[in-house]
Protein backbone atom coordinates (compact mmCIF):
# COMPACT_ATOMS: atom_id res chain seq x y z
CA UNK A 1 0.00 0.00 0.00
CA UNK A 2 2.68 2.52 0.78
CA UNK A 3 4.63 2.18 -2.70
CA UNK A 4 2.98 5.07 -4.18
CA UNK A 5 3.72 7.31 -1.40
CA UNK A 6 5.45 9.70 -2.44
CA UNK A 7 2.30 10.32 -5.28
CA UNK A 8 -0.15 9.42 -2.73
CA UNK A 9 0.51 12.19 0.23
CA UNK A 10 0.20 15.45 -2.08
CA UNK A 11 -2.72 14.26 -3.62
CA UNK A 12 -4.29 13.59 -0.06
CA UNK A 13 -3.32 17.00 0.51
CA UNK A 14 -5.20 18.39 -2.20
CA UNK A 15 -7.79 15.91 -1.54
CA UNK A 16 -8.14 17.52 2.14
CA UNK A 17 -8.59 21.09 0.75
CA UNK A 18 -11.41 20.08 -1.74
CA UNK A 19 -13.02 18.18 0.75
CA UNK A 20 -13.10 20.71 3.45
CA UNK A 21 -15.37 23.42 2.52
CA UNK A 22 -17.82 20.56 0.58
CA UNK A 23 -18.29 18.91 4.12
CA UNK A 24 -19.10 22.03 5.78
CA UNK A 25 -21.20 23.28 2.92
CA UNK A 26 -23.46 20.06 2.13
CA UNK A 27 -24.40 19.86 5.97
CA UNK A 28 -24.74 23.45 5.86
CA UNK A 29 -27.46 23.04 2.62
CA UNK A 30 -28.88 20.01 4.68
CA UNK A 31 -30.18 21.49 7.20
CA UNK A 32 -28.01 19.53 9.50
CA UNK A 33 -24.97 20.48 12.49
CA UNK A 34 -21.85 21.35 10.81
CA UNK A 35 -19.69 19.06 12.24
CA UNK A 36 -21.73 16.43 10.66
CA UNK A 37 -20.47 16.77 7.03
CA UNK A 38 -16.39 16.76 8.85
CA UNK A 39 -17.87 13.50 10.65
CA UNK A 40 -19.32 11.67 7.43
CA UNK A 41 -15.94 13.11 4.84
CA UNK A 42 -13.72 11.69 7.60
CA UNK A 43 -16.00 8.10 7.82
CA UNK A 44 -15.54 8.39 3.97
CA UNK A 45 -12.07 8.72 3.84
CA UNK A 46 -10.96 6.31 6.63
CA UNK A 47 -13.37 3.69 6.53
CA UNK A 48 -14.84 3.03 3.60
CA UNK A 49 -11.68 4.45 1.96
CA UNK A 50 -10.04 1.27 3.75
CA UNK A 51 -13.09 -1.34 3.14
CA UNK A 52 -13.44 -0.02 -0.30
CA UNK A 53 -12.12 -2.02 -3.52
CA UNK A 54 -11.65 1.71 -5.27
CA UNK A 55 -8.13 3.14 -5.54
CA UNK A 56 -8.75 6.20 -6.52
CA UNK A 57 -12.36 7.00 -5.47
CA UNK A 58 -13.02 8.97 -2.56
CA UNK A 59 -16.42 9.24 -0.69
CA UNK A 60 -17.58 11.59 1.59
CA UNK A 61 -21.41 13.25 2.29
CA UNK A 62 -22.58 14.23 -1.33
CA UNK A 63 -24.89 16.98 -2.58
CA UNK A 64 -27.06 15.20 -4.41
CA UNK A 65 -28.43 13.83 -0.94
CA UNK A 66 -28.31 17.54 0.68
CA UNK A 67 -32.42 18.09 -0.73
CA UNK A 68 -33.24 14.57 0.70
CA UNK A 69 -31.76 15.31 4.20
CA UNK A 70 -32.99 18.33 4.19
CA UNK A 71 -36.89 17.31 3.66
CA UNK A 72 -35.99 14.63 5.81
CA UNK A 73 -35.09 15.90 9.30
CA UNK A 74 -38.14 18.09 9.18
CA UNK A 75 -40.41 15.34 8.40
CA UNK A 76 -39.24 12.55 10.71
CA UNK A 77 -39.12 15.58 13.92
CA UNK A 78 -35.54 15.99 14.52
CA UNK A 79 -31.97 14.98 13.44
CA UNK A 80 -31.39 12.14 15.73
CA UNK A 81 -34.58 10.65 14.27
CA UNK A 82 -32.98 11.37 11.18
CA UNK A 83 -29.68 9.43 11.86
CA UNK A 84 -31.80 5.98 12.14
CA UNK A 85 -32.92 6.44 8.92
CA UNK A 86 -29.13 7.03 7.94
CA UNK A 87 -27.82 3.90 9.72
CA UNK A 88 -31.13 1.81 8.12
CA UNK A 89 -29.88 2.99 4.67
CA UNK A 90 -26.30 1.33 5.42
CA UNK A 91 -28.21 -1.74 6.52
CA UNK A 92 -29.97 -2.14 3.12
CA UNK A 93 -27.28 -1.07 1.17
CA UNK A 94 -25.42 -4.01 2.42
CA UNK A 95 -28.31 -5.72 1.55
CA UNK A 96 -27.80 -4.77 -1.75
CA UNK A 97 -23.95 -5.77 -1.93
CA UNK A 98 -25.00 -9.18 -0.63
CA UNK A 99 -27.38 -9.39 -3.54
CA UNK A 100 -24.91 -8.67 -5.96
CA UNK A 101 -26.69 -5.18 -6.98
CA UNK A 102 -23.65 -3.12 -7.99
CA UNK A 103 -23.89 -5.26 -11.93
CA UNK A 104 -26.61 -2.10 -12.31
CA UNK A 105 -23.57 0.61 -12.68
CA UNK A 106 -22.69 -1.55 -15.48
CA UNK A 107 -25.88 -0.89 -17.76
CA UNK A 108 -25.00 2.78 -18.55
CA UNK A 109 -23.97 4.14 -21.27
CA UNK A 110 -20.44 5.41 -21.96
CA UNK A 111 -21.52 8.45 -23.36
CA UNK A 112 -24.13 9.23 -20.11
CA UNK A 113 -20.85 8.73 -18.29
CA UNK A 114 -18.69 10.98 -19.60
CA UNK A 115 -21.95 13.34 -20.36
CA UNK A 116 -22.20 13.40 -16.63
CA UNK A 117 -18.44 13.54 -15.81
CA UNK A 118 -18.43 17.06 -18.46
CA UNK A 119 -22.04 18.21 -16.55
CA UNK A 120 -20.24 18.30 -13.13
CA UNK A 121 -17.40 19.93 -14.17
CA UNK A 122 -19.77 22.61 -15.77
CA UNK A 123 -21.66 23.25 -12.44
CA UNK A 124 -18.45 23.28 -10.45
CA UNK A 125 -17.39 25.87 -12.11
CA UNK A 126 -20.48 27.87 -12.35
CA UNK A 127 -21.22 27.22 -9.02
CA UNK A 128 -17.40 28.20 -7.60
CA UNK A 129 -17.19 31.96 -9.75
CA UNK A 130 -19.44 33.39 -7.05
CA UNK A 131 -16.79 31.98 -3.71
CA UNK A 132 -14.24 32.83 -6.18
CA UNK A 133 -15.44 37.15 -6.08
CA UNK A 134 -16.35 36.60 -2.55
CA UNK A 135 -19.88 36.23 -2.96
CA UNK A 136 -21.23 33.69 -0.58
CA UNK A 137 -24.53 33.59 -0.04
CA UNK A 138 -25.29 29.95 -1.59
CA UNK A 139 -22.98 27.51 0.79
CA UNK A 140 -20.26 25.19 -0.80
CA UNK A 141 -21.49 21.87 -2.10
CA UNK A 142 -25.26 23.67 -3.60
CA UNK A 143 -25.05 22.03 -6.90
CA UNK A 144 -29.02 21.93 -7.80
CA UNK A 145 -29.73 24.80 -10.58
CA UNK A 146 -32.89 26.11 -8.35
CA UNK A 147 -31.72 27.74 -5.24
CA UNK A 148 -34.46 27.87 -2.30
CA UNK A 149 -34.41 31.72 -2.32
CA UNK A 150 -35.69 31.52 -6.26
CA UNK A 151 -32.65 32.32 -7.70
CA UNK A 152 -30.57 29.75 -9.88
CA UNK A 153 -26.71 29.13 -10.95
CA UNK A 154 -27.16 32.09 -13.60
CA UNK A 155 -28.65 34.44 -11.17
CA UNK A 156 -26.35 34.07 -8.46
CA UNK A 157 -23.59 34.85 -10.92
CA UNK A 158 -24.86 38.06 -12.19
CA UNK A 159 -25.65 38.86 -8.41
CA UNK A 160 -21.71 38.05 -8.00
CA UNK A 161 -21.15 41.79 -10.33
CA UNK A 162 -22.59 44.00 -8.00
CA UNK A 163 -21.46 41.89 -4.84
CA UNK A 164 -17.83 41.33 -5.51
CA UNK A 165 -15.28 41.14 -2.39
CA UNK A 166 -12.07 42.71 -3.60
CA UNK A 167 -9.73 41.38 -1.14
CA UNK A 168 -11.34 37.78 -1.50
CA UNK A 169 -10.84 37.96 -5.28
CA UNK A 170 -7.17 39.34 -5.30
CA UNK A 171 -6.11 36.40 -3.22
CA UNK A 172 -8.25 33.85 -5.50
CA UNK A 173 -6.02 35.34 -8.43
CA UNK A 174 -3.04 34.48 -6.60
CA UNK A 175 -4.34 31.52 -5.75
CA UNK A 176 -5.52 30.14 -9.67
CA UNK A 177 -2.36 31.89 -10.72
CA UNK A 178 -0.43 29.44 -8.46
CA UNK A 179 -1.85 26.49 -9.28
CA UNK A 180 -1.54 27.25 -13.01
CA UNK A 181 2.09 27.91 -12.98
CA UNK A 182 2.74 25.12 -10.49
CA UNK A 183 1.20 22.69 -12.95
CA UNK A 184 2.37 24.16 -16.49
CA UNK A 185 5.89 25.50 -15.17
CA UNK A 186 7.01 24.45 -12.00
CA UNK A 187 5.60 20.64 -11.72
CA UNK A 188 8.73 20.10 -14.78
CA UNK A 189 11.43 21.56 -13.18
CA UNK A 190 12.47 19.34 -10.36
CA UNK A 191 11.28 16.57 -7.95
CA UNK A 192 10.74 19.44 -5.51
CA UNK A 193 7.39 21.14 -7.10
CA UNK A 194 6.51 17.72 -7.72
CA UNK A 195 6.19 16.44 -4.00
CA UNK A 196 4.75 19.93 -2.95
CA UNK A 197 1.28 21.02 -4.85
CA UNK A 198 0.41 23.72 -5.90
CA UNK A 199 -2.81 23.64 -3.63
CA UNK A 200 -1.16 23.56 -0.80
CA UNK A 201 0.91 26.75 -1.46
CA UNK A 202 -2.17 28.58 -2.93
CA UNK A 203 -3.95 27.98 0.57
CA UNK A 204 -0.42 28.67 2.04
CA UNK A 205 -0.70 32.15 0.48
CA UNK A 206 -3.93 32.78 1.10
CA UNK A 207 -3.93 32.15 5.07
CA UNK A 208 -0.37 34.89 4.34
CA UNK A 209 -2.85 37.21 2.98
CA UNK A 210 -5.35 37.11 5.43
CA UNK A 211 -2.47 37.96 8.58
CA UNK A 212 -0.78 40.70 6.99
CA UNK A 213 -4.23 42.47 5.20
CA UNK A 214 -6.35 44.96 7.41
CA UNK A 215 -9.66 42.85 7.90
CA UNK A 216 -11.38 46.22 8.17
CA UNK A 217 -9.75 47.95 4.87
CA UNK A 218 -10.91 47.18 1.04
CA UNK A 219 -8.55 44.77 0.23
CA UNK A 220 -8.76 42.68 3.95
CA UNK A 221 -11.32 39.42 3.75
CA UNK A 222 -14.75 39.43 6.29
CA UNK A 223 -14.74 36.33 8.41
CA UNK A 224 -17.76 35.25 7.02
CA UNK A 225 -15.82 34.55 3.59
CA UNK A 226 -13.86 32.37 5.37
CA UNK A 227 -13.82 28.35 6.24
CA UNK A 228 -15.63 28.32 8.65
CA UNK A 229 -15.08 24.94 10.94
CA UNK A 230 -16.88 24.50 14.74
CA UNK A 231 -14.02 25.31 17.39
CA UNK A 232 -14.82 23.61 20.56
CA UNK A 233 -12.74 25.14 23.81
CA UNK A 234 -12.05 21.70 25.42
CA UNK A 235 -12.93 17.83 24.91
CA UNK A 236 -15.96 18.26 26.29
CA UNK A 237 -17.37 20.49 23.54
CA UNK A 238 -15.88 18.65 21.08
CA UNK A 239 -17.25 15.73 22.13
CA UNK A 240 -20.86 17.27 22.51
CA UNK A 241 -20.34 17.95 18.82
CA UNK A 242 -21.34 14.22 17.97
CA UNK A 243 -25.05 13.24 17.92
CA UNK A 244 -26.49 9.50 18.16
CA UNK A 245 -29.67 8.28 16.59
CA UNK A 246 -32.76 7.82 18.80
CA UNK A 247 -33.41 4.13 18.15
CA UNK A 248 -37.54 5.07 19.53
CA UNK A 249 -38.00 6.60 16.07
CA UNK A 250 -37.48 3.10 14.57
CA UNK A 251 -41.23 1.95 14.87
CA UNK A 252 -42.07 5.34 12.36
CA UNK A 253 -43.00 3.92 9.06
CA UNK A 254 -41.65 7.17 7.75
CA UNK A 255 -38.41 6.56 9.13
CA UNK A 256 -37.85 3.30 7.07
CA UNK A 257 -39.38 4.99 3.41
CA UNK A 258 -36.50 7.94 4.23
CA UNK A 259 -34.32 4.93 4.61
CA UNK A 260 -34.81 2.79 1.94
CA UNK A 261 -34.81 6.47 -0.17
CA UNK A 262 -31.33 6.87 1.43
CA UNK A 263 -29.93 3.55 0.64
CA UNK A 264 -31.16 3.77 -3.23
CA UNK A 265 -30.19 7.06 -3.94
CA UNK A 266 -26.36 7.02 -2.84
CA UNK A 267 -26.28 3.53 -3.91
CA UNK A 268 -26.66 4.64 -7.51
CA UNK A 269 -24.85 8.12 -6.89
CA UNK A 270 -22.15 5.53 -5.85
CA UNK A 271 -22.04 2.96 -8.55
CA UNK A 272 -22.55 6.27 -11.51
CA UNK A 273 -19.68 7.72 -9.64
CA UNK A 274 -17.26 4.45 -9.89
CA UNK A 275 -17.85 3.61 -13.45
CA UNK A 276 -16.73 7.78 -14.08
CA UNK A 277 -13.71 7.45 -11.89
CA UNK A 278 -12.88 3.95 -13.90
CA UNK A 279 -13.07 5.67 -16.85
CA UNK A 280 -10.79 8.91 -16.38
CA UNK A 281 -8.44 6.90 -13.90
CA UNK A 282 -5.27 6.76 -16.10
CA UNK A 283 -4.34 3.37 -14.86
CA UNK A 284 -7.80 1.92 -15.88
CA UNK A 285 -8.45 0.13 -12.34
CA UNK A 286 -11.76 -1.80 -12.08
CA UNK A 287 -13.66 -0.86 -8.96
CA UNK A 288 -15.68 -4.05 -7.97
CA UNK A 289 -19.22 -2.62 -7.06
CA UNK A 290 -20.67 -4.83 -5.38
CA UNK A 291 -17.58 -4.64 -2.47
CA UNK A 292 -17.90 -1.38 -2.81
CA UNK A 293 -21.52 -0.87 -1.98
CA UNK A 294 -20.56 -3.50 0.97
CA UNK A 295 -18.16 -0.27 2.00
CA UNK A 296 -20.42 2.25 1.29
CA UNK A 297 -23.59 0.59 3.72
CA UNK A 298 -20.68 0.15 6.56
CA UNK A 299 -19.70 3.92 6.46
CA UNK A 300 -23.52 4.65 6.44
CA UNK A 301 -24.35 2.57 9.63
CA UNK A 302 -20.95 4.14 11.26
CA UNK A 303 -21.47 7.86 9.73
CA UNK A 304 -25.37 7.41 11.33
CA UNK A 305 -24.18 6.41 14.84
CA UNK A 306 -21.97 9.25 15.47
CA UNK A 307 -24.27 12.10 14.14
CA UNK A 308 -22.93 12.25 10.56
CA UNK A 309 -24.42 12.73 6.98
CA UNK A 310 -25.20 9.93 4.44
CA UNK A 311 -22.23 9.15 2.49
CA UNK A 312 -21.17 8.29 -0.87
CA UNK A 313 -18.81 8.13 -3.37
CA UNK A 314 -18.30 11.44 -4.81
CA UNK A 315 -17.29 12.37 -7.99
CA UNK A 316 -15.74 15.72 -7.06
CA UNK A 317 -13.18 14.62 -4.88
CA UNK A 318 -12.47 11.65 -6.81
CA UNK A 319 -11.43 13.57 -9.73
CA UNK A 320 -9.90 15.87 -7.83
CA UNK A 321 -7.63 12.64 -6.25
CA UNK A 322 -7.17 11.34 -9.91
CA UNK A 323 -6.19 15.11 -11.08
CA UNK A 324 -3.19 15.28 -8.35
CA UNK A 325 -1.69 11.91 -8.79
CA UNK A 326 -3.34 9.39 -6.46
CA UNK A 327 -2.56 5.68 -6.90
CA UNK A 328 -3.76 3.91 -4.16
CA UNK A 329 -6.48 3.94 -1.55
CA UNK A 330 -3.79 5.20 0.89
CA UNK A 331 -4.78 8.73 -0.25
CA UNK A 332 -8.43 8.23 0.65
CA UNK A 333 -7.37 7.23 3.92
CA UNK A 334 -5.00 10.15 4.52
CA UNK A 335 -7.20 13.03 3.88
CA UNK A 336 -9.81 11.67 5.79
CA UNK A 337 -6.88 11.37 8.80
CA UNK A 338 -5.69 14.81 7.81
CA UNK A 339 -9.96 15.91 8.08
CA UNK A 340 -9.64 14.03 11.67
CA UNK A 341 -6.82 15.63 12.77
CA UNK A 342 -6.90 18.92 11.53
CA UNK A 343 -10.84 19.61 13.47
CA UNK A 344 -9.01 18.15 16.73
CA UNK A 345 -5.90 20.22 16.59
CA UNK A 346 -5.83 23.07 14.18
CA UNK A 347 -9.39 24.61 13.85
CA UNK A 348 -8.47 27.96 14.46
CA UNK A 349 -5.91 27.78 11.45
CA UNK A 350 -8.02 26.60 8.73
CA UNK A 351 -10.96 29.47 10.00
CA UNK A 352 -8.02 31.55 8.31
CA UNK A 353 -8.53 29.91 4.96
CA UNK A 354 -10.57 32.21 2.41
CA UNK A 355 -12.78 30.28 0.06
CA UNK A 356 -11.96 32.45 -2.82
CA UNK A 357 -8.24 29.90 -2.69
CA UNK A 358 -10.58 27.05 -2.79
CA UNK A 359 -12.45 28.16 -5.53
CA UNK A 360 -9.65 28.46 -7.64
CA UNK A 361 -8.39 24.73 -6.34
CA UNK A 362 -11.97 23.72 -7.82
CA UNK A 363 -12.39 26.07 -10.64
CA UNK A 364 -9.20 23.58 -11.93
CA UNK A 365 -10.70 20.31 -11.12
CA UNK A 366 -14.22 21.15 -12.99
CA UNK A 367 -12.00 22.42 -16.14
CA UNK A 368 -10.00 19.58 -16.33
CA UNK A 369 -13.57 17.55 -16.12
CA UNK A 370 -15.28 19.64 -18.66
CA UNK A 371 -12.34 20.44 -21.46
CA UNK A 372 -14.08 22.19 -24.71
CA UNK A 373 -11.95 19.62 -26.58
CA UNK A 374 -14.22 16.81 -25.29
CA UNK A 375 -17.30 18.36 -27.02
CA UNK A 376 -15.35 18.08 -30.27
CA UNK A 377 -14.23 14.93 -29.52
CA UNK A 378 -18.46 13.65 -28.86
CA UNK A 379 -19.25 14.81 -31.98
CA UNK A 380 -17.15 13.19 -34.35
CA UNK A 381 -17.95 10.13 -32.81
CA UNK A 382 -21.56 10.38 -34.51
CA UNK A 383 -25.44 11.58 -33.07
CA UNK A 384 -25.50 8.68 -31.10
CA UNK A 385 -22.79 9.59 -28.93
CA UNK A 386 -23.40 13.05 -29.19
CA UNK A 387 -26.88 13.02 -28.29
CA UNK A 388 -27.04 11.24 -25.18
CA UNK A 389 -23.77 13.08 -23.90
CA UNK A 390 -25.59 16.47 -24.31
CA UNK A 391 -28.88 15.88 -22.75
CA UNK A 392 -26.88 14.44 -20.09
CA UNK A 393 -24.76 17.53 -19.92
CA UNK A 394 -27.68 19.81 -19.67
CA UNK A 395 -29.95 17.75 -17.61
CA UNK A 396 -27.20 18.02 -15.12
CA UNK A 397 -26.58 21.83 -15.29
CA UNK A 398 -30.04 22.82 -15.60
CA UNK A 399 -31.85 20.40 -12.58
CA UNK A 400 -29.72 18.10 -10.79
CA UNK A 401 -27.23 14.88 -11.23
CA UNK A 402 -29.66 12.28 -11.19
CA UNK A 403 -32.67 14.21 -13.16
CA UNK A 404 -30.00 14.49 -15.93
CA UNK A 405 -28.35 10.74 -16.06
CA UNK A 406 -31.60 9.95 -16.24
CA UNK A 407 -32.47 12.37 -19.13
CA UNK A 408 -29.13 10.88 -21.16
CA UNK A 409 -30.06 7.58 -20.24
CA UNK A 410 -33.67 7.42 -21.67
CA UNK A 411 -32.08 9.43 -25.24
CA UNK A 412 -29.42 6.33 -24.63
CA UNK A 413 -32.25 3.53 -24.54
CA UNK A 414 -33.87 5.55 -27.73
CA UNK A 415 -30.35 5.67 -29.66
CA UNK A 416 -29.77 1.89 -29.02
CA UNK A 417 -33.65 1.20 -30.09
CA UNK A 418 -33.29 3.36 -33.14
CA UNK A 419 -29.79 1.00 -33.83
CA UNK A 420 -31.72 -1.85 -32.89
CA UNK A 421 -34.36 -0.76 -35.54
CA UNK A 422 -31.40 -0.56 -38.59
CA UNK A 423 -29.29 -3.57 -37.38
CA UNK A 424 -31.94 -6.35 -37.29
CA UNK A 425 -31.17 -7.51 -40.72
CA UNK A 426 -29.05 -7.13 -43.68
CA UNK A 427 -30.47 -6.83 -47.24
CA UNK A 428 -28.43 -7.98 -50.10
CA UNK A 429 -30.51 -7.65 -53.71
CA UNK A 430 -29.25 -8.93 -56.96
CA UNK A 431 -30.52 -9.44 -60.59
CA UNK A 432 -30.08 -13.31 -61.87
CA UNK A 433 -30.21 -14.33 -65.87
CA UNK A 434 -34.06 -14.59 -65.60
CA UNK A 435 -34.14 -10.97 -64.80
CA UNK A 436 -35.80 -11.88 -61.48
CA UNK A 437 -35.52 -9.94 -58.17
CA UNK A 438 -33.58 -12.05 -55.56
CA UNK A 439 -32.93 -10.37 -52.53
CA UNK A 440 -30.83 -12.08 -49.92
CA UNK A 441 -31.45 -10.94 -46.51
CA UNK A 442 -28.86 -11.93 -43.37
CA UNK A 443 -30.54 -11.48 -39.71
CA UNK A 444 -28.52 -10.62 -37.10
CA UNK A 445 -27.14 -12.56 -33.82
CA UNK A 446 -29.92 -11.28 -32.28
CA UNK A 447 -33.52 -10.63 -33.42
CA UNK A 448 -35.93 -9.33 -30.78
CA UNK A 449 -39.07 -7.52 -31.04
CA UNK A 450 -37.57 -4.25 -31.35
CA UNK A 451 -36.76 -5.37 -34.96
CA UNK A 452 -40.38 -6.16 -35.62
CA UNK A 453 -40.60 -2.55 -37.82
CA UNK A 454 -37.59 -2.81 -39.75
CA UNK A 455 -37.94 -6.62 -40.57
CA UNK A 456 -41.86 -5.86 -41.47
CA UNK A 457 -41.25 -2.92 -43.45
CA UNK A 458 -38.65 -5.42 -45.87
CA UNK A 459 -40.57 -7.48 -46.51
CA UNK A 460 -43.92 -5.28 -47.33
CA UNK A 461 -41.31 -3.62 -49.86
CA UNK A 462 -40.47 -7.06 -51.81
CA UNK A 463 -41.86 -7.02 -55.34
CA UNK A 464 -44.01 -9.82 -56.50
CA UNK A 465 -42.36 -12.56 -58.10
CA UNK A 466 -39.40 -11.89 -56.20
CA UNK A 467 -37.26 -15.17 -54.98
CA UNK A 468 -36.02 -14.00 -50.89
CA UNK A 469 -33.00 -15.84 -50.27
CA UNK A 470 -33.45 -15.71 -45.72
CA UNK A 471 -29.89 -16.79 -44.05
CA UNK A 472 -30.13 -17.38 -40.31
CA UNK A 473 -26.75 -19.09 -40.05
CA UNK A 474 -25.42 -15.99 -37.41
CA UNK A 475 -28.70 -15.92 -35.65
CA UNK A 476 -28.57 -17.13 -32.06
CA UNK A 477 -32.06 -15.45 -30.97
CA UNK A 478 -34.88 -15.55 -32.67
CA UNK A 479 -38.23 -13.64 -30.43
CA UNK A 480 -41.35 -15.06 -31.15
CA UNK A 481 -42.91 -11.78 -32.11
CA UNK A 482 -40.47 -12.75 -35.20
CA UNK A 483 -41.38 -15.56 -35.83
CA UNK A 484 -45.09 -14.59 -36.00
CA UNK A 485 -44.29 -12.15 -38.83
CA UNK A 486 -42.41 -14.72 -40.74
CA UNK A 487 -45.23 -17.21 -40.29
CA UNK A 488 -47.69 -14.26 -41.45
CA UNK A 489 -45.43 -13.49 -44.44
CA UNK A 490 -45.58 -16.99 -45.82
CA UNK A 491 -48.89 -17.29 -46.17
CA UNK A 492 -48.55 -14.06 -47.59
CA UNK A 493 -46.03 -15.00 -50.02
CA UNK A 494 -48.08 -17.29 -52.13
CA UNK A 495 -50.87 -14.68 -53.01
CA UNK A 496 -47.56 -12.42 -54.15
CA UNK A 497 -45.91 -15.59 -56.25
CA UNK A 498 -42.56 -14.64 -53.47
CA UNK A 499 -40.61 -18.20 -53.32
CA UNK A 500 -38.59 -18.42 -50.29
CA UNK A 501 -35.67 -20.17 -49.34
CA UNK A 502 -34.13 -20.58 -45.53
CA UNK A 503 -30.52 -21.15 -45.43
CA UNK A 504 -29.51 -22.26 -42.03
CA UNK A 505 -26.67 -24.65 -40.40
CA UNK A 506 -28.71 -27.51 -40.79
CA UNK A 507 -29.25 -27.30 -44.05
CA UNK A 508 -31.95 -25.60 -46.80
CA UNK A 509 -35.78 -25.60 -46.98
CA UNK A 510 -37.18 -24.54 -49.90
CA UNK A 511 -41.26 -23.93 -48.43
CA UNK A 512 -42.71 -21.59 -45.96
CA UNK A 513 -44.40 -24.62 -44.23
CA UNK A 514 -40.96 -26.16 -43.65
CA UNK A 515 -38.68 -22.91 -42.29
CA UNK A 516 -41.77 -22.31 -39.99
CA UNK A 517 -41.71 -25.74 -38.59
CA UNK A 518 -37.79 -25.50 -38.38
CA UNK A 519 -37.85 -22.01 -36.22
CA UNK A 520 -40.30 -23.41 -33.80
CA UNK A 521 -38.68 -26.54 -33.29
CA UNK A 522 -35.38 -24.47 -32.65
CA UNK A 523 -37.16 -22.46 -30.20
CA UNK A 524 -38.64 -25.10 -28.22
CA UNK A 525 -35.28 -27.09 -28.28
CA UNK A 526 -33.41 -24.12 -27.34
CA UNK A 527 -35.57 -23.69 -24.51
CA UNK A 528 -35.02 -26.74 -23.03
CA UNK A 529 -31.21 -25.56 -22.74
CA UNK A 530 -31.98 -22.28 -21.60
CA UNK A 531 -29.65 -21.35 -24.44
CA UNK A 532 -30.69 -19.47 -27.79
CA UNK A 533 -33.98 -20.03 -29.08
CA UNK A 534 -33.37 -21.21 -32.49
CA UNK A 535 -30.33 -23.20 -31.89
Amino acid sequence: MFKYIKSDLPASIVVFFVALPLCLGIALASGAPLFSGLIAGIIGGIVVGGLSGSKIGVSGPAAGLAAIVLTAIGTLGGYENFLVAVVLGGVIQLIFGFLKAGIIGYYFPSSVIKGMLTGIGIIIILKQIPHFFGYNVNPEGDFAFFQVDGGNTFSEIFKTINNISLGATIVGVIGLGILLLWSNVLSKKGRFFQLVQGPLVAVFAGIVYFYVTDQDSAYGIDALLLVSVPVPDNLEMFLGQFSFPNFNAITNPEVWIVGFTIALVASLETLLCVEATDKIDPHKNVTPTNRELLAQGTGNIISGLIGGLPITQVIVRSSANIQSGGRTKLSTIIHGFLLLISVLLIPALLNKIPLSVLAAILLIVGYNLAKPGLFIKMYQQGWKQFLPFTVTVLGIVFTDLLVGIGLGLAVGIVVILIKSFQNSHFLHIEDNSNEKNKIKMTLAEEVTFFNKGAILNELDRLPEGSYLELDVRKTRYLDNDIIEILEDFALKAKEREINIQLISERGVAENPSSYIKFFKLGSKKSAKKKKSKLY
